[in-house]
């Protein structure tokens, strides 16, 4: 997994996000102010800025555009090597992706023993979307990975609630630091820590006795609720420390328009124990959830959201042997009798992250529910708690597949589908945006150009962050000119193929294909 997401680092070139993540992350380093990217917490960016501290970029304090501009300014325009910053960026996620790894072992080792945790290790290592997702300096996968580190250690909490309970909290503050989607998770882990407290045998008893059995009800209860409270605390406690290391002074001013919430929402959003900069990056994410976003799904492009979006771009983009083995561990989890009191504990936070996630305005890919790979991986790893003769091996024979699978797609993570809906050559028919086309490939087009195209007409539609010309591309927007003047090359990245209409679509239905690069980008021939 570490080859592989090293490899994917080195090789792609910045994607959508990473940009405004990577300057925001440099401006808390050189500049010590809370002023871009509000919609997401600090603790992310934080990380990020370990590698881009590391690697010691020029940065321009007289800078004073968007957070858009920001990352590209800091990549492109102040000096710096975007391939050795992108680099050192990506790296502490790297590195954060394989210690949550570690917990995905550990998780389903303790419910079934270690042939069940490698099991699960070999699903979460090998999954696509993790690999894709954690090479990149982004935040899905930190959050993600912080929710399931706060799950297992409330199922740890059951037998020493004094130190577990703590620590759950922290890592619930940690996932509300990086990321404000899981918020959903809140009321989730709160109740699973008054359940472990709940279950827990009081410091008391002798260990042979049952949990809690001659204690009052009151007191348990008691009990139970100041272990939710304790979890509240700790995590409200990390969300206000992330605040205070980019700046003490928690001076806040906005680089872009913060929109009014009004109704439920907005009292909710005024409600939250959190900075004003936490709030208002609430209000900011309320107000891209009333943006009409273009989605596209099995063909079809559409305005807004539909509900089914997610498992449906799941049910593409996962190896078939793991969907079959993720089926299996949820029913082997509630069947089984000694599993069953860990199904709060893997199954509730992914159904409930996930309906959240379902609701969202935002069709844009898979990373939206990246925890869903980490939570049932572990789940995957209990169907060994089955005891009959042929699971082992069918189990087995399932994870080679997902391996297979997996190496097959190598160095392609981003546009992966698995065997029955074309493998990555044909994500783009189906789906758009992170899914498949997220800029990342700039680099390998120019190296393509070079190599084959060299000296021709090059006429370019790209979606992403990359500057074309940096990496050495010439190149004209067809969209500018009358079609007739548009003879050559035309490279047009694969979500905008699935988002053209008009003189665009025209554009690309009269011109032939002949090369793609990386399955997120086609040459055509004019």
């Amino acid at each position: 997994m570490a080859v592989a997401m090293v490899t994917t680092a080195v090789q792609q070139t910045p994607t959508i996000d990473e940009p405004v993540y990577v300057g925001t992350a440099a401006d808390y380093l050189h500049e010590h102010r809370l002023r871009y990217n509000p919609e997401h917490p600090p603790l992310g960016k934080l990380v990020i800025a370990v590698g881009v501290g590391l690697a010691d970029p020029h940065v321009d304090g007289s800078f004073t555009g968007d957070q858009g501009r920001l990352g590209r300014h800091l990549l492109y325009e102040s000096g710096n090597d975007p391939w050795r910053l992108m680099l050192f960026a990506r790296l502490p996620v790297i590195v954060l992706t394989l210690l949550f790894g570690l917990i995905v072992f550990t998780f389903a080792r303790e419910l079934v023993g270690v042939g069940g945790g490698l099991i699960a290790l070999g699903l979460y290592a090998f999954s696509p979307d993790v690999i894709a997702h954690g090479s990149l300096a982004t935040l899905d996968v930190p959050a993600a990975g912080f929710v399931l580190t706060s799950a297992w250690l409330l199922w740890r909490a059951r037998r020493r609630p004094r130190l577990f309970v703590p620590a759950a909290g922290v890592a619930l503050g940690a996932a509300l630091a990086t990321k404000m989607s899981t918020l959903a998770a809140v009321p989730v882990l709160l109740g699973l820590a008054a359940l472990s407290v709940w279950c827990a045998r009081p410091p008391s008893e002798p260990a042979a006795s049952q949990p809690a059995a001659s204690e009052p009800v009151r007191r348990r209860l008691a009990r139970a609720l100041a272990g939710a409270g304790v979890v509240a605390l700790a995590a409200v406690a990390v969300v206000w420390a992330s605040y205070l290391v980019v700046d003490p002074r928690l001076r806040w001013s906005p680089q872009q328009p913060v929109p009014d919430v009004p109704g439920l929402r907005g009292l909710l959003v005024d409600l939250l124990p959190f900075p004003e900069a936490y709030r208002d990056g609430m209000r900011v994410q309320f107000g891209f959830e009333n943006y009409p976003w273009q989605g596209f799904l099995f063909g079809r492009l559409y305005t807004g959201s539909l509900w089914y979006y997610l498992p449906a771009a799941l049910l593409v983009k996962t190896p078939l042997g793991m969907l079959a083995l993720w089926a299996a561990g949820a029913v082997a989890v509630v069947a089984v009798r000694r599993l069953r009191p860990a199904a709060p504990y893997l199954l509730v936070p992914t159904a409930v992250l996930l309906a959240a996630a379902m609701t969202g305005s935002r069709d844009f890919g898979t990373r939206y529910a990246v925890f869903v790979p980490m939570f049932l991986a572990v789940a995957a790893g209990c169907v060994l708690a089955v005891r009959w003769r042929w699971v082992p091996v069918v189990v087995g024979a399932l994870a080679l597949f997902v391996v297979a699978s997996s190496v097959r797609t190598y160095p392609y993570y981003l546009p992966y589908s698995n065997e029955a809906f074309g493998g990555p050559a044909k994500t783009n028919l189906r789906l758009h945006d992170s899914n498949v086309d997220w800029g990342q490939d700039l680099g390998r087009l120019a190296d393509r150009l070079r190599e084959r195209y060299r000296g021709e007409r090059i006429w370019l539609v790209y979606k992403g962050s990359g500057v074309p010309s940096f990496y050495g591309i010439r190149a004209d927007d067809p969209r500018k000119v009358p079609a007739g003047e548009v003879r050559g090359l035309l490279v047009v990245s694969d979500s905008s193929v699935a988002k053209a209409t008009g003189r665009m679509a025209e554009l690309i239905d009269s011109s032939r294909p002949i090369d793609t690069v990386g399955h997120s980008i086609t040459i055509y021939r004019r």
